[in-house]
């Protein structure tokens, strides 16, 4: 009950709003992460509630999920190269270990790590890259559609305008739909084309992203807005953009 949008090829779709509002239950039910009790979801014309067996596979191949905390989301015990070598044997991808790990390799440079971190564990790592290794580990299966549940809000502001910028290129690279979901709404603007705000498990207002955020119809938008930090990822992204081409022109 009011819930009912579209996500177009290439795309992002921002879901915002407050804690307990709805929006990672419903990323988590397009994946069937949780049970819809009513409802349908329509991947590439397939109904994501009827598929079973093969042929639900093959769609959570095409379609992954990064999530919030990145500690919490890899194994401790398993290196790098184990964590993203494993999606790939079991969707078949690689024909050999050696391909499969110099397919790792590519991944950890394409997010901008090195090959020497694939004999590494979680903890060696600080929360920024670790969050490169969630994202490597979802490009390891050639997913079409990725949901970013809350992805860079365990980071702290400078690594989470390095991510945003990461996963911006990463869409222009391959090109990926995504669904973004964030509680900061400065985040879901830089992020998404079209922006549904969520309270109370309902769409409160639904649009291209620009407009909401420079013209907020409701008062819950306009209190998302107020709590917005000052120091907003998008300004911070500028200054590491800057510092960077300082960099390169050094």
């Amino acid at each position: 009950d009011g819930i009912d949008f579209e996500v177009y090829r290439g795309q992002t779709l921002g879901l915002v709003g407050e804690s307990g509002c709805g929006k990672t239950t419903t990323g988590r039910a397009i994946l069937r992460l949780v049970h819809a009790t009513e409802g349908e979801v329509f991947y590439q014309g397939q109904s994501m509630f009827e598929l079973r067996g093969e042929e639900l596979r093959n769609v959570r191949r095409q379609v992954q999920i990064i999530f919030q905390d990145p500690y919490a989301s890899l194994n401790p015990r398993m290196t790098v190269e184990s964590m993203l070598t494993e999606a790939m044997k079991v969707h078949h991808l690689g024909n050999s270990r050696l391909e499969r790990r110099q397919r790792a390799a590519r991944l950890l440079e394409e997010v901008g790590l090195e090959m020497e971190h694939l004999g590494r564990y979680p903890h060696e790592f600080s929360g920024g890259q670790r969050q490169r290794i969630c994202i490597a580990r979802a490009l390891a299966v050639e997913p079409s559609f990725i949901i970013c549940d809350e992805s860079v809000s365990a980071l702290d502001v400078s690594v989470q305008a390095q991510v945003l910028n990461l996963l911006k290129d990463l869409q222009e690279t391959r090109g990926l739909t995504y669904i973004f979901i964030s509680h900061d709404l400065s985040v879901v603007k830089f992020m998404s084309d079209m922006m549904a705000v969520m309270n109370d498990g309902l769409f409160v207002e639904f649009g291209p992203s620009d407009s909401i955020y420079e013209n907020p119809r409701e008062e819950y938008t306009q209190r998302l807005i107020s709590a917005t930090p000052k120091d907003t990822v998008e300004s911070i992204r500028q200054r590491v953009a800057e510092r960077e081409k300082t960099r390169s022109n050094s």
